[in-house]
């Protein structure tokens, strides 16, 4: 894992005990074998330091984050943007910023809220293995 902060590559700040959240990074890393997109959790320092440095709260935030340079997304933005750095078939969901935010952002609001009743959580976050390793920050 690293330390060090990349400048313009995407981070996903993601909930590490989260199973749900988890899975996703599990998705995205296959989909995108550039290795352009980085991880870090919500919970980690680097994490807590990018919610900061965004003016998010760092001590109750429901949210997949995605940090690009001095952008950040959350919701159902961060999950277009994401879509959209994926490409192919998945950019198709990148067309979910033209629904109004309210009513993507109620539809995520739900899934979050219940997240944990129904994917579950784990007692610590996402060892990643393997040449992977090096996307994750901590």
């Amino acid at each position: 894992m690293s330390t060090e902060v990349p400048d313009e590559s995407p981070i996903v700040l993601f909930d590490g005990v989260c199973n749900l959240c988890n899975g996703v990074v599990q998705f995205i890393v296959p989909r995108d074998p550039a290795g352009k997109i980085h991880f870090a959790s919500l919970q980690s320092d680097v994490g807590q330091d990018l919610l900061a440095a965004h003016d998010l709260p760092t001590d109750a935030l429901e949210s997949i984050v995605l940090v690009e340079g001095d952008d950040c997304y959350v919701k159902s933005a961060a999950v277009a943007r994401i879509a959209a750095h994926l490409g192919g078939v998945y950019a198709l969901l990148s067309a979910l910023r033209y629904l109004p935010r309210p009513i993507r952002d109620r539809a995520y609001d739900f899934v979050a809220a219940r997240r944990y009743r129904w994917f579950g959580q784990k007692e610590q976050c996402l060892m990643p293995t393997g040449d992977v390793r090096t996307r994750f920050l901590e």
